[in-house]
């Protein structure tokens, strides 16, 4: 099983969403992949309009909570993925290790509709990605 991290800052919005994206739909599809997410600094909790924005779609984020990044959790990744490193440059994760910048905004203080738009975005890459995984089995 190939494991997928998505790092962002606080671990509260879009790295939560990758990851709940990539379970759900890693199991519908049958791909042996598990997404882990994490973030440099934390937060205290999950963006609720991230999680609203994940029920509305049937994917809920129930039981997922912000975890600080670990050098062992990045050491166990096939692949990392950041996801954008425009809210806080000095603790972007891309600055730590190798990975891909996904360059999503953040959903921090936004509105239902433009949390909506970066879900959207979030869920079509990890197709893409999940695809491209599945050819490589």
């Amino acid at each position: 099983m190939k494991t997928i991290l998505y790092v962002c800052v606080h671990n509260a919005g879009r790295s939560q969403m990758a990851e709940a994206f990539t379970n759900y739909l890693a199991a519908q599809r049958g791909v042996a992949v598990r997404g882990v997410s994490a973030g440099t600094m934390a937060g205290e909790r999950i963006n609720p309009t991230a999680a609203e924005a994940m029920r509305e779609i049937g994917i809920p984020m129930d039981g997922q909570k912000p975890k600080p990044l670990t050098r062992e959790m990045a050491d166990a990744a096939d692949r990392t993925i950041t996801m954008g490193c425009g809210v806080d440059a000095s603790a972007c994760p891309a600055r730590l290790m190798i990975t891909e910048d996904w360059g999503l905004d953040d959903p921090a203080g936004q509105p239902i509709e433009t949390v909506r738009r970066i879900r959207d975005e979030i869920r079509r890459r990890v197709e893409t990605l999940l695809d491209e995984i599945a050819k490589e089995e």
